[in-house]
């Protein structure tokens, strides 16, 4: 595994992500951001930011197994949420636990979350896009 996720002393400890990842691999990947499509473009948990946010995080480990990756391997996510508050925070930390929990990763990697006024379609809520490091 080529990403090392740690939390430096003098910086808070989020349970939720890691503060810093470490790159040690030779491949960068970029992965453009995803939002809550299946496979044939349809729109997953319209009006439901957890189930949006688990979407992408699932379609995200699938474009890296297609280069031979896995979550394993991000650097740094970024993520834009339609309209955010900070009383969303806890539907989209359930989304990303859920997704986690079917992908077997913790931690999750550092990230920068933005609000957003539109995105792509008036039904996409969440759009994540992600850095990744591969041997």
């Amino acid at each position: 595994m080529a990403i090392t996720l740690v939390n430096p002393s003098g910086l808070p400890e989020i349970d939720a992500y890691r503060q810093v990842s470490i790159a040690t691999g030779s491949r960068l990947i970029h992965i453009a951001g995803q939002v809550a499509w299946d496979a044939d473009g349809v729109t997953v948990g319209e009006g439901d930011l957890a189930a949006q946010v688990e979407r992408c995080y699932l379609n995200i480990a699938t474009a890296l197994a297609e280069v031979g990756g896995s979550f394993d391997d991000v650097a740094k996510l970024t993520v834009y949420v339609v309209d955010w508050t900070p009383d969303k925070m806890p539907q989209f930390l359930e989304g990303a636990a859920r997704a986690a929990a079917k992908l077997g990763v913790t931690p999750v990697p550092p990230g920068t979350l933005l609000g957003v006024a539109a995105l792509d379609v008036p039904e996409h809520l969440v759009e994540i896009e992600a850095t990744a490091v591969l041997d």
